[in-house]
């Protein structure tokens, strides 16, 4: 049988080592020996001696506060084998965490993580009840990221000269350690949705990076299985 469809690119070699790798450019593969975290409803293919057990509050506190209404439920992998894992065939990245790195993000664009990394749930200074980026999670310590992004992103540099501004529902992530806060501003943009003229940005001060997707769309509805 012939086709591109059995293209080297697609085909599946034989793991080298166990952890996160990029099967392609929307897909993350995982070979785990021990356990790993991942999204639920994430797992598209597996094999091997495998449990996944569903965490339906989140493992810990990963669960943004119901209030919210943005909450990511987690599921725990186990065992020895391989998964794949990808979301709306959302771009992959992965991110590799030294010790003493952090990185804020928003629970939309977890797809799967080391069960090394620390995580926690943290209020976004200055956001009040508003935005996307209300509750967020900061990941810590040393191990290996998987985020999913609908498009390309783009990773924008702050610096105390040139604080950014960004739209809460269009932001991926940013230094832990960046000062944020509410910018309210009249939005030619929001005038041409039949808003009333007035738009939020989340404000983002200090030195380092702010990474946001090449939309503002509100997600949809998360997947839960």
């Amino acid at each position: 049988m012939r086709s591109d469809l059995f293209a080297s690119e697609n085909t599946v070699r034989p793991a080298t080592a166990p952890g996160m790798s990029l099967q392609n450019p929307k897909t993350i593969r995982y070979v785990v020996d021990g356990e790993c975290y991942a999204r639920q409803g994430a797992m598209i293919a597996f094999r091997g001696d495998l449990s996944f057990e569903k965490k339906g509050q989140g493992v810990g506190n990963f669960l943004k506060r119901a209030v919210t209404g943005e909450g990511l439920p987690l599921m725990a992998v186990r065992g020895r084998g391989e998964a794949w894992f990808a979301h709306d065939a959302a771009n992959c990245f992965l991110v590799d965490f030294a010790p003493g790195d952090s990185l804020t993000l928003n629970g939309r664009n977890v797809l799967c993580f080391d069960a090394s990394l620390g995580y926690e749930i943290r209020v976004v200074k200055g956001a009040g009840m508003a935005g996307g980026g209300l509750f967020n999670s900061v990941f810590t310590g040393q191990g290996r990221l998987g985020v999913v992004c609908e498009g390309t992103p783009v990773v924008i540099p702050v610096s105390p000269q040139q604080p950014v501004f960004v739209d809460t529902d269009a932001v991926v992530g940013w230094s832990t350690h960046l000062a944020t806060s509410l910018h309210r501003s009249q939005s030619f943009g929001s005038m041409l949705r039949g808003g009333s003229g007035e738009a939020v940005q989340l404000r983002l001060d200090g030195e380092g990076f702010v990474i946001v997707r090449p939309s503002e769309s509100r997600p949809g509805n998360q997947t839960q299985g």
